[in-house]
C-alpha cells in the first residue's frame, strides 16, 4: 500500500483492482485503507456536529465519486464507533451506485446514552467497493420447497 502525489492529485494505492475517482470539496480528503489487509476505506467528516442520544444525522464527507460501471460503493459502520459509543451507519450497508455523482453523505445513528461529538476530519464510516451482479427477475406461480421453507427470524434456533 502506498500513497502517491502526481500533478496535485493524491492517490492511495492498495494493490488495487480498479480505480475510483473522487472530486473533493470542503476540505475533504481521499478515503484510505488504514492497513494492508483492510477491506474498507475510512471516510472522514468535513463538518463539526453532534448527534443527540437516540437520534441520527446526515454527515457530509465532501466526496463526489465516479465509480466504474459494474461496481458499487457500500457504506458501512466502523466497528469501534459501534462498540464504544453505540454509533453506527443507520442504513448499513448503504449503496452508492456507479451512476451517482453527488456527495457521499453518511447517515449516522447514536444509540448510546451520551451526545456524540464529531469533529472535522474524524473517521465516521468505511467504504467497501464491491462488484455488482445483475439478475433477471421472473414472475412464477410457485417456487421450490426447501427444508427450511418459510421459517425466518430465528426459526433455525439460537444454538
Amino acid at each position: 500500500m502506498a500513497t502517491e502525489t502526481t500533478a496535485g492529485e493524491t492517490v492511495t494505492i492498495a494493490d488495487a483492482d480498479i480505480s475510483i475517482k473522487f472530486k473533493l470539496e470542503n476540505g475533504a480528503v481521499l478515503p484510505s485503507y488504514e492497513t494492508g489487509g483492510s477491506s474498507g476505506m475510512d471516510v472522514r467528516s468535513v463538518e463539526d456536529c453532534v448527534i443527540e442520544s437516540n437520534s441520527w444525522k446526515l454527515i457530509s464527507t465532501g466526496l463526489f465519486p465516479e465509480t466504474p460501471s459494474g461496481y458499487e460503493i457500500q457504506v458501512r459502520s466502523r466497528s469501534g464507533l459501534a462498540a464504544k459509543y453505540g454509533v453506527f451507519v443507520l442504513n448499513s450497508p448503504g449503496t452508492v451506485d456507479s451512476d451517482y455523482r453527488g456527495e457521499i453523505k453518511i447517515i449516522l445513528a447514536n444509540m448510546g446514552s451520551e451526545i456524540f461529538k464529531i469533529s472535522k476530519g474524524d473517521r465516521i464510516a468505511q467504504l467497501v467497493v464491491s462488484p455488482v451482479t445483475k439478475a433477471t427477475v421472473i414472475s412464477v406461480d410457485t417456487i421450490s420447497n426447501t427444508e427450511r421453507g418459510v421459517g425466518g427470524f430465528g426459526s433455525t434456533g439460537k444454538n
